[in-house]
């Protein structure tokens, strides 16, 4: 049997280079990258060499980002950092439906302190309005947060617009950008964000390592108190090893993103165009147009997308109902509630998510067994109506 992996959205196989660059960091250059002997300056090199790479990928200056242990805690460093720092200029964020549950529950718990948050709606391609978004601004709004690229439909937000806007009103912006970093183009100065979160292991890194882009004139509250670490922004010793992985991918993904962007499409659609003829009232979730070339939200009414899961994984398919943040929960995806998917649709979905180690072969194995799978449950279905 092959073993097909296409949940790629939860996270990516390490890439071997990057393994590789990171080993000795383990082993023989072990030093605490704050110690000012011969150890602890190597470490500190490796860190810095590793902030430029990340730096480099968003056409950011090194010293703006900040390294943390991923998206979530970038996510919340971002989120509480800004609105605990501005609390005596205004009480109101606004934010998407659509968000990660990092940010969300970041904005859940900044109501039961007392401020104010939006939740804005989005389209049936998972997009928001710019309408609805300058509505939403108030004299008291201190921050605004959308995603880049929504992590199960794929969808890509305006952000150089939400930014312009941002920027005109005094407000900052924060983006989650942990699905788009180094798979399509991030210009912090383009796309006129003050905050970007990223996680490495969406990228072929390591997990528990991420950062956080911080504009130089934009005041943070650090959550992590101890020491001086990142210029006193995030306390605690470097994850070397893994900050070093991090910096490996982004290098990586640096080069291979042109790659990325036609071949990888190229399978998703190719994946999409063979769904759609293969099996009967099969539909896309989200846009065709400003879309991630890598992620296929495809529902098959008359199935549970769980049970459809389970199946294609005895036959060796990896692939996922939503976000693994949310693995385990009874709630339908709340990105496409958001949207105002038909409930058969939501209940019914599959997210495809590939990356730049998928094949073309991968994607005709899952193409082979997908299509005998789904007709055989819709008649196992239909008896049991029967």
């Amino acid at each position: 049997m092959r073993h097909v992996y296409l949940d790629n959205n939860a996270t990516t196989p390490i890439d071997p280079a990057v393994l590789e660059r990171m080993i000795p960091f383990f082993r023989d250059d072990f030093g605490n990258a704050a110690s000012i002997h011969t150890y602890g300056q190597k470490a500190r090199a490796a860190v810095e060499e590793a902030r430029q790479a990340v730096a480099e990928l968003i056409h950011a200056s090194p010293s703006d980002i900040v390294f943390t242990s991923g998206g979530t805690e970038a996510d919340n460093l971002a989120v509480r950092g800004v609105a605990d720092q501005r609390r005596t200029q205004g009480n109101h964020v606004i934010t998407t439906q659509i968000e990660h549950p990092a940010v969300l529950r970041t904005c859940e718990a900044l109501e039961r302190e007392s401020l104010h948050v939006t939740y804005l709606g989005v389209d049936r391609d998972g997009r928001l309005s710019m309408d609805e978004l300058r509505e939403a601004v108030r004299p008291e709004t201190i921050l605004i947060s959308v995603m880049h690229a929504n992590n199960e439909v794929g969808s890509i937000q305006p952000l150089a617009e939400i930014g312009s806007l941002a920027r005109r009103k005094g407000i900052v912006f924060h983006t989650d950008a942990v699905q788009s970093f180094g798979k399509i183009p991030v210009d912090v100065e383009e796309l006129n964000v003050d905050l970007l979160s990223i996680s490495s292991h969406k990228l072929h890194g390591p997990k528990g390592v991420g950062a956080l882009y911080l504009r130089p004139d934009v005041p943070l509250q650090p959550m992590m108190l101890g020491g001086s670490h990142e210029r006193r922004r995030r306390a605690g010793t470097e994850n070397v090893p893994g900050i070093v992985g991090l910096g490996g991918a982004a290098q990586r993904a640096a080069e291979e993103m042109e790659d990325f962007g036609a071949r990888v499409r190229g399978l998703r659609d190719r994946l999409e165009q063979g769904i759609l003829e293969a099996i009967p009232d099969t539909v896309v979730n989200g846009g065709t147009d400003q879309r991630m070339p890598h992620v296929s939200n495809v529902s098959f009414p008359g199935l549970e997308g769980e049970a459809l899961l389970i199946a294609l994984d005895f036959q060796g398919v990896a692939v996922s109902t939503g976000a693994a943040c949310s693995s385990g929960s009874l709630q339908p995806s709340h990105v496409l509630q958001a949207m105002k998917l038909e409930r058969s649709r939501i209940q019914s979905a599959i997210r495809f998510s590939l990356s730049r180690m998928t094949t073309a072969e991968d994607v005709d194995y899952v193409l082979e067994v997908l299509a005998g799978t789904v007709e055989r449950m819709r008649e196992m279905t239909t008896r049991k109506v029967r």
